[in-house]
């Protein structure tokens, strides 16, 4: 049935039938992401695919309810490789407002953290409170004038941040 709907999309009995073979696998399954998976796939055959206004990723209110780790990994899922191709630098984040220290380095087109603690061996260390990280990490103020106003302080290699 689903080659049948990619080669047909506006054949509606076969979306039908196909939404019902993806309801009978959702009952079969145990695993929830599966089940999930195969719910979303009946109600969009069935329904069409949602329309509305997307969520912004990284919107202030997104990152504010993100924690300091949790926004590294997403700046890691959102990297791109290429453009870290061959570049290398070793990083502690200290946020003095809440406590958060962070090793974050960057190798081999990934990037990875520790939480709770730094290195000696850093090629940077930047310290900005937590809440003035979120206006450079929603892009209202570049982490360069935060340094300029004194908001933010660098021990080290600024120019690893690009």
């Amino acid at each position: 049935m689903n080659k049948l709907v990619q080669a047909e999309p506006s054949n509606a009995a076969a979306k039908d039938l196909l939404a019902d073979c993806f309801l009978q696998l959702r009952y079969q399954q145990e695993n929830p992401g599966l089940r999930t998976s195969f719910l979303v796939a009946t109600c969009e055959l069935r329904a069409g695919i949602p329309q509305g206004v997307a969520v912004e990723a990284s919107s202030p209110n997104v990152i504010r309810a993100m924690s300091t780790e949790l926004f590294l990994n997403f700046l890691a899922i959102r990297m791109d490789p290429r453009w870290a191709e061959g570049f290398a630098f070793l990083m502690n984040l200290v946020t003095p407002d809440n406590g958060e220290k962070f090793v974050v380095e960057l190798s081999n087109a990934t990037i990875t953290d520790i939480q709770g603690s730094t290195t000696v061996n850093a090629d940077l260390t930047l310290t900005i409170n937590r809440s003035d990280q979120e206006v450079t990490m929603a892009g209202i103020k570049p982490l360069e004038e935060q340094l300029a106003d004194g908001t933010a302080t660098a021990e080290g290699d600024l120019a690893i941040l690009g």
